[in-house]
């Protein structure tokens, strides 16, 4: 019996794979008019999220996808946020922040006041699972999942390795 078969899972590979390709489309129609746009990942899952999203933008579209891993310290968001790119690398073009789970808000909106910082083209946010707990005024524009929990319970993303899921525990 492997690890998973004990968790509440609610995105199965496949699930993963279909979420993903349907934001890649999704960006593709917001960004039809652009050639490139920067996927903006918060480390670790949000990047790792971000790269699967590319490889599935890079098989439908024409983009030029520009990959940007973001590091936010979560147990200090205030603490200064870094990016793999120069800010000028990002600088009047389409970016994406992407992150694997929005439970509270607090990762995401430091991470979209970071980038407010930069005079951006247009500016959208991407997620995996929207848990529906926000405790600031931000929201992605793209999901793959939307689901209300409790506070109390876990939403566990696993993406690295052959067998991606996420679980509710």
């Amino acid at each position: 019996m492997n690890n998973t078969t004990m968790k509440n899972i609610i995105l199965t590979k496949q699930a993963i794979e279909y979420k993903t390709r349907r934001i890649a489309y999704q960006i593709y129609e917001t960004f039809v008019d652009e050639t490139e746009v920067v996927l903006a990942g918060i480390a670790s899952n949000g990047y790792t999220f971000s790269k699967m999203i590319a490889a599935e933008l890079e098989k439908i579209s024409d983009l030029t996808i520009t990959l940007c891993e973001v590091t936010i310290n979560k147990e200090h968001p205030l603490q200064p946020v870094t990016t793999s790119l120069t800010p000028q690398e990002y600088t009047n073009k389409a970016l994406v922040l992407v992150d694997d789970v929005l439970n509270s808000g607090t990762t995401l909106i430091y991470g979209v006041k970071h980038f407010l910082e930069v005079p951006l083209k247009k500016f959208k946010t991407a997620v995996l699972v929207d848990r529906n707990h926000k405790q600031y005024p931000v929201k992605a524009d793209f999901k793959g999942l939307s689901l209300s929990t409790s506070m109390l319970e876990h939403i566990e993303v696993v993406l690295d390795g052959n067998e991606p899921y996420a679980s509710l525990n």
